[in-house]
């Protein structure tokens, strides 16, 4: 809590706090460090004085931008939905409560006891009032100290610069740099020593740099790899409807993009080269290929982009040359998430769901994802549904645990699973591998998915 003990301070208390010591100490600049949370404080600062911060220095922390709430942030999904509608202040955790806001590798008996003793309750608002930065932070360098048993590593960050939304091409410029500790979240209490001398050498600009190499779009921005051919679409809504030139109902697969993806992202995801070029390819051979624009813009808005997903299929089963009894669903990366509600109990019109190297469960710094999103879990429920996975030989290991605990499950259920493997593949290998390999992954991929639906011939 605030010095004054003011239970109804906010972000904003935090950041004048801040400022005042920024502006009593001699120092003509300052490297400021954000914990978790506190890095939001530290970025509001930083941007309102960027002439007095040499540097800020995230560690175990997100990268939350303009207008984001700390709560977005909070893995405690209880937590969440209480400052939703409680403003009173929260009380500290005890003991192994702890974990909800963070992993508690490397923590003694003793460094429990120590936070709990230290621990105030923390008012409501530090977490719920929106940050709020401008131009000031572009011109102040960065460090990460990723901790790599609470959340990912340097080599997640650099798939995100490379296939991810655009706003994290910034982390690839001069003024950023990152390190990694094998820790959980209180590195200060389990990796002292180590933390202060990362923090003095990155203080000094030191640690690993990432290069995007070559300007190129992302994966979801480059031309699709097979060749497609331009025909009129029909836009309901967030739904794109590309139609084959076939009479009578037809088949539909509906793709589903990834995320999070940036709320003001053009162009936005069924605008891309990427999932166009899927649906077009769909109707060349007969089926309706159908794009959707869901609102996945953070961690937290899954059960959003559900809902999205949810009516998108009930206007695509309405249109009048789509068979409403012959539909897929195909989900890629984040996406994969949001086939838990469809396994947990398939409907008898979804012949199949596909899944291009996709997230299934929660890897490290996804702890924000509502329980609902598990498909290892909604697997009991899957039944007869058939499932069409796409698997990157060269995936992110984070994500590529949460496939094999999926298959695993699988397995375990009698789960009718067809893996279309590419070995030498990446995340977003249609873009990034483009390849004789990678082009007949897809085919492979979407004749099983055809071939599921009842086929489009």
């Amino acid at each position: 809590m605030t010095p004054d003990g003011d239970p109804g301070a906010g972000l904003g208390t935090r950041t004048e706090e801040l400022l005042a010591l920024l502006d009593r100490l001699d120092d003509p600049e300052t490297v400021l460090v954000g914990h978790g949370h506190g890095i939001h404080p530290v970025l509001a600062a930083a941007d309102r004085r960027p002439g007095r911060v040499a540097r800020v220095v995230y560690v175990a922390a997100g990268l939350p931008s303009d207008g984001d709430p700390a709560v977005l942030l909070v893995r405690d999904e209880t937590v969440r939905e209480r400052l939703g509608h409680d403003t009173t202040p929260l009380p500290p955790p005890r003991g192994e409560e702890w974990a909800l806001w963070g992993s508690l590798a490397g923590l003694s008996p003793d460094d429990l006891a120590r936070l709990d003793r230290l621990a105030v309750p923390q008012p409501a608002r530090t977490l719920t009032e929106p940050l709020r930065i401008g131009g000031g932070l572009d011109r102040v360098p960065a460090a990460a100290v990723m901790c790599t048993a609470d959340g990912p590593g340097v080599d997640v960050v650099e798939m995100l610069v490379r296939t991810g939304p655009p706003r994290f091409r910034k982390l690839s410029g001069s003024g950023w740099v990152f390190w990694e500790l094998p820790s959980g979240h209180w590195p200060m209490l389990t990796h002292p020593a180590e933390l202060a001398d990362i923090l003095v050498r990155a203080a000094a600009g030191e640690g690993r740099r990432i290069t995007l190499g070559e300007d190129r779009p992302s994966y979801e921005e480059q031309e699709f790899l097979l060749d497609t051919q331009e025909h009129p679409y029909e836009r309901h809504g967030r739904l794109d409807v590309h139609l084959p030139d076939r009479e009578g109902r037809r088949p539909a697969v509906l793709f589903v993009h990834g995320g999070p993806v940036d709320a003001d992202r053009v162009a936005t995801p069924r605008d891309t080269p990427f999932y166009r070029g899927y649906a077009r390819y769909l109707a060349r051979l007969g089926a309706v290929g159908a794009t959707v624009d869901h609102r996945l813009y953070a961690l937290t808005d899954y059960a959003r982009a559900a809902g999205d997903i949810a009516d998108t299929v009930e206007t695509l089963r309405s249109h009048p040359l789509v068979d409403p009894d012959r539909i897929a669903l195909w989900m890629f990366s984040g996406g994969g998430l949001l086939a838990a509600d469809w396994l947990a109990a398939p409907p008898p019109w979804l012949r199949c769901l596909a899944l291009s190297y996709p997230v299934l469960g929660t890897p490290p710094g996804w702890e924000t994802v509502e329980r609902r999103f598990r498909p290892v879990t909604a697997l009991a429920g899957a039944g007869a549904l058939p499932v069409v996975l796409v698997r990157a030989g060269r995936e992110h290991p984070a994500f590529a645990a949460t496939v094999e605990e999926f298959l695993a499950a699988a397995g375990k259920h009698g789960t009718d699973v067809e893996i279309v493997d590419v070995p030498d593949g990446r995340h977003g290998f249609e873009a990034l591998d483009r390849t004789d390999a990678s082009r007949e992954a897809v085919v492979r991929a979407v004749r099983a998915v055809l071939h599921r639906v009842g086929g489009a011939e």
